[in-house]
């Protein structure tokens, strides 16, 4: 169903959306202890700004996350060496940035839904995370948490929709005010939605 919404969008929407995806994981992350934190991860937090900026049309972000991707392209983790190299940009926060900043970059459909992906990863892996720190007491079904990560996300789309006419052209640059707007009634709202299972 996701994928299908994400498919109708414009690719304004289907940025926004990425953006909002992306930073759940990313602050998911970032409350994580520091000792357990991925540097790699963490560095991509400017860059995830530079989306946001973008998505909600600033057009002077497109320089700053062009830079931003060609630096993760140039460094060693981009690679095809598989198992061999660091796997550092397919931790779920870092790998959910990059699509973000592709699909704001190239307005298409599959990064999107491969942040939407990375998501419902994520709850999977979090719930092993917490079995392993915390024992199964208390944990909710897993059943029951990828689902709601999945509602989460049509709830996420239709309060994007709602802003359809202004984001189809805001890849082209919307006013400032209009762009502050924005931050407050969309990056607000779809920042602060928690994932399906807590940081703990």
């Amino acid at each position: 169903m996701v994928e299908k919404r994400l498919k109708a969008a414009s690719s304004g929407e289907r940025g926004v959306f990425a953006a909002g995806v992306a930073e759940r994981l990313m602050s998911w992350h970032e409350a994580l202890p520091a000792d357990e934190q991925a540097p790699f991860t963490v560095s991509l937090r400017p860059l995830l700004n530079s989306v946001w900026e973008g998505v909600l049309g600033d057009p002077t972000a497109f320089s700053a996350v062009k830079r931003g991707v060609a630096e993760y392209m140039l460094s060693e983790y981009c690679h095809n060496d598989g198992q061999d190299g660091p796997d550092d940009a397919d931790e779920s926060a870092a790998a959910a940035a990059l699509y973000a900043a592709h699909a704001y970059l190239f307005g298409c459909q599959e990064f999107a839904v491969w942040t939407s992906s990375r998501a419902v990863e994520a709850i999977d892996h979090r719930l092993q995370y917490l079995a392993e720190e915390e024992g199964d007491e208390d944990l909710p079904d897993p059943d029951e948490a990828l689902a709601a990560e999945l509602q989460r996300q049509l709830r996420d789309l239709d309060l994007i929709a709602r802003y359809s006419a202004e984001l189809r052209h805001s890849g082209l640059g919307l006013a400032v005010d209009t762009s502050s707007r924005l931050r407050v009634e969309l990056r607000a709202p779809l920042s602060s939605q928690p994932l399906g299972v807590g940081c703990g």
